[in-house]
C-alpha cells in the first residue's frame, strides 16, 4: 500500500509529518532518517486501532475490506 505524507521542517529543527489519510496521525524526527522510521511505526499504530463491534440487534453492518 502507497500512502501520502505531508512533511514540514520544525521551527526548532528537524521534521514532522502528518498522514492526511489518517487523521491524528503524525509524527516527527530530528533527521529525515529518523522521521521515516517514525513515520512507519505511527502509521501501522494508526492502522493497527481496533474499534469496538456493534452489538447484535442494530442495524450495522460489519465489513471488512482490503486497501
Amino acid at each position: 500500500m502507497k500512502i501520502k505524507v505531508v512533511v514540514h521542517e520544525a521551527e526548532e529543527g528537524g521534521y514532522w509529518a502528518e498522514v492526511p489519510a489518517l487523521p491524528g496521525c503524525a509524527t516527527e524526527g530530528d533527521t529525515m532518517d529518523e522521521l521515516m522510521l517514525n513515520l512507519h511505526k505511527a502509521i501501522e499504530g494508526c492502522l493497527s486501532v481496533d474499534v469496538a463491534e456493534p452489538k447484535p440487534g442494530g442495524k450495522e453492518r460489519i465489513l471488512e475490506i482490503a486497501v
